[in-house]
């Protein structure tokens, strides 16, 4: 693994790092679900949402810390959220002078919530199981080979285009330019649009000595890993089916 994705990962010995990573990759996606299908208004499952995800977090030995500070990602998403209560419908109630709709709110609310629990689920996840391992599940659930074709070289190739992005940055400083303000927005876009050409030719590149060692659309490759046992599926499982029975009845 690179260390971008090493910095993903928190190593430790428990249940939860040796679980099969296809039965996690199947637990989130249905926790996930359950916490989608949530109506909204109601907001005591997701302290039932909550008290499951603090569990699996407790038997992975995941720092609280270090969940919090990656749902620092969504605070961009959130803003444009803050203005659902504004703009959604008239105003029905007012808060500091400002007109805030009933409905604005409860939609905001809920938006933010479930986007905030899936971070949440899938950063655990991130945290259990390496990138490599993750596109491994996908491929024992039997996700078509060019979903997740396209996975492992985002995977593999994030790291690159990182580096390329790295070095164009320290040669624009070294020759004087540093886009601290808005009137340098020019010279960011200019070199945003460097790095897409550069991967778009780095991807043929790539492609023709793929084509050249008989890649014909499909990897090579069978499936890997090995199937995991009932118990490990039942042990999996028993998170998201527990937050369905949360979603059901808030219903």
């Amino acid at each position: 693994m690179s260390a971008a994705h090493q910095s993903l990962l928190v190593p430790a010995d428990t249940p939860v790092h040796h679980l099969a990573p296809q039965c996690k990759v199947a637990a989130t996606a249905l926790f996930v679900l359950a916490v989608a299908a949530t109506p909204t208004g109601e907001y005591w499952p997701y302290l039932w949402y909550l008290l499951l995800l603090a569990a699996v977090a407790a038997l992975a030995r995941l720092p609280p810390l270090t969940l919090s500070r990656r749902l620092l990602v969504e605070v961009p998403f959130l803003l444009f959220v803050l203005a659902l209560p504004i703009f959604d419908g008239p105003p029905s109630l007012t808060v500091l002078g400002v007109g805030l709709s009933v409905p604005g709110l409860h939609a905001a609310t809920t938006i933010a919530l479930k986007a905030t629990f899936g971070l949440l689920a899938t950063g655990i996840l991130a945290a259990t199981t390496p990138p490599p391992e993750i596109i491994t599940g996908l491929e024992r659930l039997r996700v078509p080979r060019v979903f997740t074709a396209v996975a492992a070289f985002m995977v593999r190739y994030t790291e690159v285009l990182a580096a390329e992005l790295a070095r164009m940055r320290i040669a624009a400083i070294c020759r004087g330019g540093k886009a601290r303000w808005l009137w340098q927005v020019r010279d960011v876009t200019a070199g945003l649009g460097a790095l897409v050409v550069r991967s778009f030719e780095r991807g043929e590149r790539v492609y023709l000595a793929m084509v050249s060692r008989g890649y014909t659309g499909a990897l090579p490759t069978a499936l890997t890993g090995v199937a995991a046992s009932r118990v490990a599926w039942a042990g999996a499982l028993a998170m998201p089916a527990l937050a369905a029975i949360g979603t059901v009845l808030a219903s």
